[in-house]
């Protein structure tokens, strides 16, 4: 089981990937703007997040540059989930330090996939 903080300021968004991530065995945390991502990011040291990249004050891109910068969170893998698809949002994502990218709207099953695989590339068991 691993610790999922998921950042994002859709609540509906939020409670499906609640359900499609605790159903897998995860622990869930929850932050619904780019301020409070980064303090349950560095308050509560999760094994990985879902982070939006349009979310109220700091946007994603703005909280995974600060994630990357810190040594205490700079390891945390990281997949955007984010409505932005085009080919420089999600290319500028990979570059700025993000695992994975996935294009809203998604599959839950697929997401959970790659939190699955994310978390075992960094030999976190999933």
């Amino acid at each position: 089981m691993a610790r999922v903080l998921i950042a994002d300021d859709d609540d509906l968004l939020v409670e499906l990937v609640t359900f499609t991530l605790e159903g897998r065995g995860h622990e869930v945390l929850v932050a619904d703007d780019g301020e409070m991502a980064l303090e349950r990011a560095f308050s509560d040291k999760p094994d990985l997040i879902v982070l939006d990249g349009m979310m109220p004050g700091r946007d994603g891109l703005e909280v995974l540059r600060e994630l990357r910068r810190d040594s205490g969170t700079s390891g945390i893998p990281v997949i955007m989930l984010s409505a932005r698809r085009q080919e420089r949002d999600v290319v500028g994502g990979l570059a700025q330090g993000a695992d994975d990218y996935l294009v809203k709207p998604f599959m839950p099953e697929e997401l959970a996939v790659r939190v699955g695989k994310a978390l075992r590339q960094r030999g976190i068991g999933a």
